[in-house]
């Protein structure tokens, strides 16, 4: 389309040209009011994209289409725009001037009916401006019905005539705007969580103005009731009308705020407000605990109530009726046992029931979640968590019915009831002293500072003064005092102290029935069940209600006790909420922020607006801060300071839980990327997403160890709520306590910057000096008393909203060591080792593959590596190959040829070809050899080809070796025959170029060391097992680290703050120690309330706003870059992670883990194993007594005969002789428990042993007479069968049988060393060794028998094995190890090794040289036997 606009912007002309027309056929002319006069009847549509209708054409013509008159109508709108308007008094220029205004109005479609609609006369954005878009239906018919409800209620409430005069517009207005809020929201609204549209806080004011009218009208009701039922507790008249109508007017004066009320954004958003009821609901009356969410605070409060229906049925059956203190009822008992069991059951779950249904999903329906899990395979988590929750549920079905068989044998005792009220007096005494040496001595004495007072703690772990940490933390005996006090107060303690009330209370009320006996039955089960609940929880502040209870209404004011049961509940409930007499721990952590942050010699100023608003708040922090904080303690909201300064402001009501939103880290990675970024930039390559997996590793650690820890005491005493930081050198994470259970924690970690801001230094450096070396007192220095605190830094520390708890906290993690890859790769002889390792990877795992067969003999291949064959062959690449990085080069023909590829890497091929287990062909002339060169040639190419052929600079070598270590390889035309199997490329290239990157760190430890080829492919094979080396946006990375290998290596690129460098990052798995910091909760939640009423509502995007400058008094940086994104800034955000109980190791060795079935059944049977052979070994002990009395006899026969498990055994032949039998199944364990190098090691220390003379031992080098050691040989075998008690406890003893040792004077001298060698036999394994090779050579046989058991073999089949090797001699023992060697050999080959291959060339090697020790073993039993003969003779002459 072409126009032609004159020099005054009128349109002259304009032909529209059609697609095959000619220009002259299509052209028409139009004049400026022509076109106008024309346009006018064409009506424009606004909707979600701004579309037009023509309703005529705009000339005669109907070929021009319906998009060619709209770009016209477009054109000419924008020159008549454009145009200047001049008054004139021709009817033409009036009739252009109203169709151009009615060309410029534009209408919205609203739709009525299908094909049915009318027209709303306002642009898009006008009536955005003046309306909400809503195009769901369901939101439409919401909106409709809330807005009819607001009329009612609204028309209802006006109707009683509460309102007069003014107060009626006043009514009105307050209606008429919850009406407009469902047209038009306030975006963003004071309450919003969230940035943008915010579609839930639409319908917040007109629910909120329906409950109110609901409660206003119903309130009315009850105050005109002319007969109401009047209830009296604690002197208070309950639901009289008076109190009604009271309560009537002050919410009616609520109402009048209402707007004003919205504009402080003190009324959340209704779902926000949802979750809170429902858990304020369960936590104060029925002992739950936190919700996780909205589904999560229906499960648990619908739980509670199921479970109190279940109790009221029993308890209203037994209360009903009188009793008398004699008899209890049946059904009373079974109430109470029913009531511990179900409190304990309750207790126990997590209100998350998202485990528990897929646990469900798991049992009953597998197919349905079958793709999930495959999905989610490699991560072990929710495995880990439904086998927790299974053990949970089977622990709980034997726990509990011991709880109420247990509970209801106990109150059918009636003992409550006969030993009143000096039972209560003992259980309360009892209780309170437990309490406080639990909760707040032992706490004390472990805290960093005990007091704040003392330097140092006073019950120092193990780990106290180790600077660093390499095993995991040691078991104390205050821990494990303090977990068994733990026990006895929740699971003895209070049980019996709330069934001792509850009986009593029962007793009363079944004889007078106070309030109805609905009502006190309700009230007495919920009140029981509520405390039972929260002590089994976290009994930590019980002890201090309870004594508050005891203290106010045994003494203070006995006369408005109603019963101690309900006593001690009400006493909770405000205890939980706020009183400030009793320290309520709400307001006085509220205060104790406020007081810390308005201190004036602390005052840390972050902009000129906190200058101003320290001297406007001076009259503000006075009586309005304190009804302020009042206010919120009771309500359980946060005070947040307004814009970080010393002015607060309360906010609105959160749950526990605190952010509405499930934020979590979603971590950025080769599996949720495209290739083409892969390809053009690595894939989340910033320092925080790659990080934030050591955050996520920490979160595992602790879901395994947190709960465990915590009842250890490890981290102090602990409420739902509490927030902690852990430091360490690198590591400062955020955690928050969500959820308390019995043997379950709820938490949520949150991960900070490891190169923080300024502000966050100055902070890590607040909590990480220590306060020792202050000696100050006010303005001099006079020093401090031993182990104490000076007074500066005892008052430092008391003005601080953080306190640390311990300093050693360990946990499993992964030291971080990175290295500068330009440093390493500076100077091309550091390139050329990379390179020649790179070489050796790709021909260890060519040489290596299961496939290397199927690639030799594939003729495709074959063909085309014809050309490799070629001895002659040359491959020239300038750009590719140097010689001052390829060792293969050769100058003269500048290339690399198959010769000289041969003259390096020919031995090593062939090494490595000689490690399989079937031949391979390796010599020079082999299509191994071809492979090798081809595979090798393409690695180099491919290095060179991602360096962008620049291999001599190193910016560009690095930019290669990172492109290839992360998978990208850019492969040359030439090379494209690698393509006939990618395994080529995936399998031997790809992991060729991670190994050599290992291999090239370790050569600087040991640079020599890899010239050796047994070494270095030993080395290799050894990483290849335990090693993992991928890129970091690897999936396999993620799930390597979360899978706790032991050592990961990977190459970074770091871009930040202009630098552009590469790091080699390498993890090992060890033991982290961490700072633990405990930060006052409401100082954390009043922060993170501030940060978003000042983000979100008033929009502060100022990166340096003074809210987030540092105050080490409050941590308020660390704080509030703690909080979700945007608001924060936070590496990782996890999701709501479970801890339980089960999973801590180190409690499973207190009580023995879970009770379950299983356990129980392992616990009787090894109780009756023990027993038995504790009954054994003492009718042992009698029968050797017996013998040594008689004379000294050997009885081994009678001590192996009833034992089914012996190793060998002993069978005397015809000439009396034992014959040595060993038994072929345990020969066959023992050497597979054994490697082959240990049992080299063995059998060369064992056949080379040479002991020196002694006169203990029968054989020695110096050929001295045999009869002076021989005759000592009654003395000896005498003292064989008291040797035997000691060493009796080992597995079994070798021989059954040994015939017994004659009188010494009766014997020949061959006699005698026959019957003390028959002796030696029958007796221990150290007697043995003691008596053949001496004292030295006793302690090298104790070695030699230690190197076996260290391989793997249990300690009583080394004694006997070695005590059998001993006896057969020398030559015996040398050919039974060389028959057995090379079966052992394969065994531990097929144990170590992943891979189908053997090392026959190392196990024939082995086997020849046992030949050769078999030969020198026989030649020393023929000199012995010749030096006996000798002997023998010159005694007879």
């Amino acid at each position: 389309m072409h126009v032609f606009i004159d020099e005054n912007g009128e349109i002259r002309s304009c032909y529209v040209k059609a697609g095959c027309q000619k220009e002259g056929n299509f052209r028409h002319q139009l004049s400026n009011c022509d076109c106008i006069s024309n346009a006018h009847e064409i009506q424009f549509s606004s909707s979600s994209t701004t579309t037009s209708e023509s309703q005529e054409p705009s000339s005669g013509d109907q070929a021009a289409s319906a998009l060619q008159q709209q770009l016209l109508l477009m054109v000419a709108r924008r020159t008549l725009s454009e145009s200047p308007r001049q008054p004139s008094q021709d009817p033409e220029d009036s009739s252009c001037s109203s169709a151009q205004r009615k060309l410029n109005r534009q209408f919205y479609r609203f739709i009525i009916f299908p094909g049915k609609w009318i027209k709303v006369w306002y642009d898009r954005l006008a009536l955005l401006a003046l309306l909400d878009r809503t195009e769901d239906i369901k939101e439409n018919v919401f909106a409709v019905l809330l807005v009819v409800l607001v009329s009612l209620l609204g028309f209802l409430t006006l109707n009683q005539g509460f309102c007069k005069d003014i107060w009626v517009l006043l009514f009105c207005l307050v209606m008429a705007s919850c009406q407009y809020s469902l047209l038009k929201s306030v975006q963003p609204d004071p309450a919003s969580p969230i940035h943008g549209h915010n579609k839930i806080i639409t319908y917040s004011r007109p629910v909120y103005f329906c409950i109110l009218c609901g409660l206003i009208l119903l309130l009315d009701a009850g105050s005109k009731d002319t007969n109401p039922p009047v209830y009296t507790m604690y002197g208070l008249k309950l639901f009289s009308p008076r109190s009604l109508q009271s309560a009537r007017d002050h919410v009616i004066v609520f109402l009048y705020c209402f707007p004003a009320i919205s504009l402080l954004g003190l009324f959340p958003q209704i779902n926000t407000f949802c979750i809170y009821l429902l858990e304020q609901i369960d936590m104060l009356l029925f002992g739950g605990s936190a919700a996780a969410g909205f589904v999560s605070a229906l499960y648990s409060i619908s739980r509670s109530f199921v479970v109190l229906i279940v109790l009221y049925a029993f308890c209203f059956s037994a209360v009903k009726e009188p009793w008398d203190a004699q008899h209890i009822p049946a059904l009373f008992s079974a109430f109470c046992g029913l009531l511990v069991a179900l409190s304990y059951h309750l207790s126990r779950q997590s209100s998350d029931p998202s485990v528990l249904m897929s646990l469900i999903q798991c049992k009953y329906v597998p197919n349905f979640l079958r793709q999930q899990f495959d999905d989610s395979s490699a991560d072990p988590l929710p495995e880990k968590m439904r086998e927790s929750v299974k053990e949970i549920l089977k622990s709980d079905l034997i726990v509990c019915t011991a709880a109420a068989v247990l509970s209801f044998a106990v109150s059918a005792s009636t003992v409550f009831l006969s030993l009143r009220p000096f039972l209560s007096i003992v259980l309360f005494a009892l209780a309170w002293t437990v309490g406080f040496v639990t909760h707040y001595i032992l706490p004390q004495l472990r805290k960093h500072h005990p007091w704040l007072w003392i330097s140092h703690p006073i019950l120092k772990s193990k780990e106290h003064q180790q600077r660093e940490v390499r095993d995991a933390a040691h078991l104390m005996w205050f821990e494990r005092l303090y977990v068994w006090l733990q026990c006895f107060e929740k699971y003895v303690l209070y049980p019996a102290i709330i069934l001792n009330a509850l009986t009593i209370d029962a007793f009363s009320i079944s004889k007078y029935k106070k309030l109805g006996t609905h009502c006190d039955i309700i009230l007495i089960t919920v009140a029981g069940m509520k405390l039972l609940r929260s002590s089994f929880c976290n009994p930590i502040n019980q002890f201090v209600t309870l004594s508050f209870t005891v203290i106010f209404f045994q003494f203070d004011y006995r006369d408005i006790s109603e019963n101690f049961l309900l006593d001690f509940f009400m006493m909770s409930i405000i205890f939980h909420k706020a009183s400030f007499i009793a320290h309520l721990w709400d307001l006085l952590q509220k205060l104790q922020f406020i007081m810390t942050y308005i201190a004036p010699w602390q005052i840390a100023w972050g902009s000129s607006f906190h200058v101003f608003a320290q001297l406007f708040a001076i009259p503000h922090n006075s009586a309005m801060l304190f009804f302020q904080t009042l206010a919120t303690s009771v309500f359980s909201t946060p005070l947040s300071p307004f814009l970080g300064s010393v002015i607060f402001v309360a906010s609105y009501a959160r749950p526990i839980k605190f952010w509405e939103k499930n934020y979590n880290t979603k971590r950025s990675d080769h599996s949720n990327t495209r290739l083409a970024i892969q390809i053009e930039k690595d894939a989340g390559n910033d320092d925080n997403n790659l990080n934030s997996i050591f955050y996520e590793h920490l979160t595992r650690s602790l879901q395994e160890s947190l709960c465990g820890d915590l009842i250890l005491g490890r981290w102090g005493n602990y409420n739902a709520g509490d927030c902690f930081i852990l430091a360490s050198d690198y590591l400062n994470a955020f955690v928050h306590l969500i959820e308390i259970g019995n043997g379950l924690v709820t938490f949520q970690l949150r991960g900070l910057e490891f190169r923080g801001t300024y502000c966050q230094q100055r902070e890590v450096e607040a909590i990480t000096e220590g306060d020792e070396d202050n000696e100050g007192c006010c303005c001099c220095k006079p020093g401090h008393l031993p182990h104490l605190l000076s007074c500066n830094a005892a008052f430092n520390l008391r003005w601080l909203t953080w306190e640390i708890t311990r300093t050693q906290y360990i946990l499993e993690g992964y030291s971080i060591i990175d290295n500068n890859a330009a440093t390493m790769l500076q100077v091309f002889d550091l390139r050329r080792i990379l390179i020649r390792y790179y070489i050796k990877s790709i021909i260890y795992f060519t040489a290596s593959s299961p496939k290397i067969l199927d690639w030799i003999k594939d003729e495709s291949i074959q063909k085309i590596l014809q050309p490799y064959a070629k001895w002659h062959y040359i491959e020239r690449d300038l750009a590719m190959f140097n010689i001052n990085i390829d060792e293969d080069y050769v100058p003269c023909l500048q290339g690399i040829t198959r010769a000289s590829f041969c003259s390096v890497y020919l031995d090593w091929i062939q090494f490595c070809a000689r490690k399989r287990v079937e031949h391979l062909d390796s010599d020079e002339d082999s299509p191994l050899v071809t492979l090798s060169f081809a595979l090798c040639i393409l690695g180099r190419r491919a290095l060179g080809t991602a360096a962008h052929n620049m291999a001599i600079s190193l910016d560009s070598f690095l930019y290669g070796l990172h492109a290839l270590f992360k998978g990208d390889f850019r492969i040359a035309a030439k090379d494209e025959w690698v393509f006939a199997d990618m395994d080529l490329l995936h399998k031997v290239v790809a992991p060729a170029i991670r190994m050599s990157l290992k291999l090239h760190q370790d050569q600087f430890t040991c640079p020599d060391e890899y010239e050796d080829p047994a070494v270095l492919y030993e080395a290799i094979q050894s990483f290849e097992e335990k090693v993992v080396i991928c890129h970091e946006g690897d999936p396999a990375w993620r799930s390597a680290v979360l899978s706790n290998r032991e050592e990961l290596l990977t190459l970074r690129h770091v871009v930040d703050e202009g630098a552009d460098e590469y790091k080699v990052i390498m993890l090992h798995k060890s033991y982290l120690s961490f700072k633990v910091i405990k930060v006052n909760k409401e100082c954390v939640r009043g922060l993170w309330a501030g940060q978003q009423q000042e983000l979100i509502f008033l929009r502060n995007r100022n990166p340096e706003r003074g809210s987030i400058q540092n105050n080490k008094q409050v941590l308020r940086n660390l704080i509030n870059s703690s909080c979700d994104q945007p608001l924060g800034y936070p590496m990782y955000v996890s999701p709501l992670t479970t801890s339980y109980l089960g999973t801590h190791s180190q409690l499973r060795n207190i009580w023995g883990g879970p009770v379950s079935l299983d356990n129980i059944k392992k616990w009787f049977r090894s109780k009756w194993l023990r027993m038995r052979k504790d009954c054994h070994a003492a009718h042992h002990e009698r029968g050797n007594v017996e013998e040594a009395d008689s004379g000294g006899g050997s009885s081994s026969s009678s001590h192996s005969t009833g034992n089914s498990s012996q190793s060998s055994s002993s069978q005397p032949t015809r000439d009396g002789t034992p014959q040595l039998q060993a038994s072929s199944h345990d020969v066959h364990q023992r050497a597979g428990r054994r490697n082959p190098r240990s049992q080299s090691i063995q059998a060369h220390a064992a056949l080379n042993q040479r002991p020196p003379s002694s006169h203990s031992g029968p054989i020695a080098e110096s050929r001295q007479p045999f009869i002076q050691a021989s005759t000592s040989a009654h003395e000896i075998a005498q003292r064989l069968s008291s040797s035997q008690l000691s060493f009796h406890n080992s597995a079994t003893s070798v021989f059954s049988q040994s015939p017994a040792v004659p009188v010494a004077d009766q014997l020949t001298v061959q006699d005698r060393a026959a019957a003390m060698l028959r002796s030696s036999l029958a007796s221990s394994t150290s007697s043995t060794l003691s008596l053949l090779f001496g004292k030295r050579s006793f302690s090298s046989a104790l070695v030699i028998s230690g190197l076996s058991a260290a391989d793997g073999g249990n300690t009583s089949d080394t004694q006997s094995s070695s005590s059998m090797n001993i006896a057969m001699g020398p030559s015996a023992r040398a050919a039974s190890q060389a028959a057995r060697q090379p079966a052992e050999t394969c065994e531990g080959t097929d144990a170590t090794e992943p891979r189908p291959r053997r090392e026959a060339g190392a196990a024939h090697a082995i086997f020849m040289s046992q030949n050769l020790e078999c030969r020198r073993a026989s030649q020393e039993d023929m000199a012995l036997e010749d030096t006996a003969s000798q002997q023998s003779l010159s005694e007879e002459q």
